[in-house]
């Protein structure tokens, strides 16, 4: 699945994901998941995790970790 088939929020986590690369993995994780549990629509968050429980094939890591962390809330 390339970009212009990707799902909307896969490619917008992953975007995100990439403006907190520069930090330590989980520190990038935990920014992420702080920005999808305030800018985020409930249904884009229950899209993704939705995504990571279909494999997340393409999803960045920090977003999975960052998935993960908005699960454990």
């Amino acid at each position: 699945m390339g970009a212009a088939t990707m799902p909307p929020t896969v490619r917008l986590a992953n975007e995100i994901s990439r403006q907190f690369a520069h930090k330590a993995p989980e520190e990038a994780a935990t920014a992420v998941a702080n920005h999808l549990k305030v800018a985020w629509d409930p249904r884009m968050k229950t899209a993704l995790l939705a995504y990571v429980d279909a494999g997340g094939d393409e999803l960045d890591p920090i977003a999975v970790r960052a998935a993960a962390l908005l699960r454990a809330v």
